[in-house]
């Protein structure tokens, strides 16, 4: 019998949460940065994630400007053997990082577009910042979702302003059991 803290692979007893900020087309990045500033979205962002456990791909991790997301435990999965990062731990693959967190009760995974498929179907919250505009430039992409799967349990509306240049709507869905 297994008890709550023990691992098997490809498992996690804990909550696996995604989020994410992306345009009317799912697009979430262009040439290895964000869509464009949106600093409350940064700020919740921050208030959901601190305290918990990030797992990132190696690109997202080189996207941060200042390294490592203070307050909370970074993990970097690449596919990259020799790879290291200054205060995260390097993961090579899901068991591996289910490793890092079996004491864990919630994991986010925070991008990019690789990590997002990797971990959607297996999701289990995601929280969704929609910024209603479309960047025609964009080349990094979060996967279509099934909306059937999800049921929305929050929305907040934010209107642009001097510090916003787009209206943007944050979203938490939750995985309907199957």
């Amino acid at each position: 019998m297994q008890n709550k803290h023990t691992t098997k692979r490809n498992e996690f007893s804990g909550e696996i949460a995604v989020i994410v900020a992306t345009d009317e087309n799912n697009a979430i990045g262009k040439k290895g940065n964000l869509l464009c500033h949106l600093p409350n979205d940064l700020k919740h962002f921050k208030q959901i994630t601190e305290h918990h456990t990030v797992v990132m791909g190696r690109k997202t991790f080189e996207s941060l400007p200042k390294g490592a997301l203070p307050n909370r435990k970074n993990i970097v999965l690449t596919s990259q053997k020799h790879a290291e990062f200054t205060n995260c731990i390097v993961c090579h693959s899901l068991d591996e990082v289910w490793q890092h967190c079996e004491n864990e009760d919630k994991v986010f995974f925070i991008g990019g577009e690789q990590i997002y498929r990797q971990i959607i179907d297996r999701a289990n919250t995601l929280y969704l910042t929609r910024i209603h505009h479309t960047f025609d430039d964009a080349d990094t992409f979060f996967p279509v979702i099934d909306p059937d799967d999800w049921t929305l349990v929050e929305e907040k509306k934010q209107d642009a302003d001097e510090k916003h240049p787009f209206n943007y709507t944050f979203f938490t869905y939750i995985r309907n059991d199957k």
